[in-house]
């Protein structure tokens, strides 16, 4: 026995389910994501050429970027088919039979998928947490200057949030592209009384939270008592940049898993909503790790009895499955976004649902 054999307690059936597994999860994805983006360079040719993107910025910008972003995100799916695929050939050429005969039972056949589900769940994660976010700011950038500029968040209007205790902020609008607001107000309470409010006409945004206030008024209260100050122009400090408040729908993609995490907090604190998207994407990227488990039971489990329809209904079979589960995906987030369900709870619905399919299946599983 080898060395490794002894430290991860496989032997050469294990091995050999592992390449299997690994091996065709790769193919998966080299034969899905290659369609995936020649049906995308069909779609956007024209776009590319009618904004003259550079050849060079769109395959380092957008497809290199591109290519892991989708696999990543239909990893699930990737493992999902790969299971179904290679061991519906298994059992086709009576493999699973034989296996099965001497007298390891499916329990212990499972151990090298639960191994290949773990390498593939961890490069996921990190690669979802922590690499693709950057890239994909990168990606979305060229989208938003290549494909559809319209896409590009350019500002807001009725802006209101806490940028400290007792301290409200308001934009009546605020334009990114000069990163200037209009109709701004600040108001500090002490306790519940308003103690002072300041009106400016404009507020332009400079740097590391520098900001410059101009054609102001400033009320200060002293209980009946008021002193008015005005000015054309003051500068001051704001804990405060315009990406805080001016959110694009594609924001949370472009954060590492650290920076959801804190930007969720912060944003609560402040009282911002529409952080629903930041909040499910946080937690998809725990629950996909425990998908690629999940999927792998349902494959195995439905896979692993020769069947009269041969690999072409289990085929069938898991490509309904898959598309059930991206449906239950989609629909939950939705109803995160728009609808008040916790996004804890959206996020892994999907997996309630499909660890109930999983345990039935399982029970049902050749022994």
């Amino acid at each position: 026995m080898k060395q490794g054999d002894k430290l991860w307690g496989v032997n050469r059936l294990d091995r050999y389910i592992i390449k299997k597994f690994l091996g065709t999860y790769i193919f998966m994805i080299v034969l899905i994501i290659s369609i995936a983006v020649v049906f995308d360079i069909n779609e956007k040719i024209d776009k590319f050429m009618t904004h003259n993107a550079s050849l060079r910025d769109i395959i380092f910008d957008y497809y290199l970027n591109f290519i892991p972003f989708y696999t990543n995100l239909f990893s699930p799916l990737f493992v999902f088919l790969a299971v179904i695929f290679f061991t519906s050939k298994m059992a086709l050429n009576s493999e699973i039979i034989a296996i099965l005969s001497n007298g390891i039972s499916f329990k212990r056949l499972m151990k090298p998928y639960m191994i290949s589900a773990l390498v593939i769940a961890l490069f996921s994660f990190v690669f979802g947490s922590y690499i693709i976010p950057p890239a994909n700011a990168t990606r979305i950038e060229f989208e938003q200057n290549y494909v559809d500029p319209r896409k590009k968040k350019t500002g807001d209007r009725d802006i209101q949030f806490k940028v400290g205790p007792g301290t409200i902020v308001y934009f009546g609008n605020f334009d990114m592209q000069s990163k200037t607001g209009y109709n701004f107000s600040i108001d500090h309470f002490d306790s519940l009384q308003l103690v002072s409010r300041l009106t400016a006409q404009s507020i332009r945004y400079d740097s590391a939270f520098q900001w410059t206030i101009n054609n102001y008024q400033v009320r200060d209260f002293d209980g009946l008592k008021e002193t008015i100050t005005q000015g054309s122009s003051i500068d001051t400090t704001l804990q405060i940049v315009p990406n805080d408040f001016i959110i694009a729908n594609s924001d949370h993609q472009t954060m590492t898993s650290p920076q959801l995490r804190s930007y969720v907090k912060s944003q609560k604190e402040r009282g911002m909503g529409n952080i629903q998207a930041f909040q499910i994407e946080y937690h998809s990227r725990i629950a996909s790790v425990f998908s690629a488990f999940i999927l792998t039971i349902i494959g195995a489990a439905l896979s692993a009895r020769k069947v009269k329809g041969g690999m072409g209904l289990n085929i069938g079979i898991g490509l309904a499955l898959s598309m059930a589960y991206i449906l239950f995906m989609t629909v939950s987030s939705t109803f995160a976004v728009k609808g008040g369900m916790s996004p804890f709870i959206a996020a892994w619905i999907p997996n309630i649902i499909f660890i109930l399919i999983a345990l039935y299946l399982y029970k049902r599983a050749p022994n």
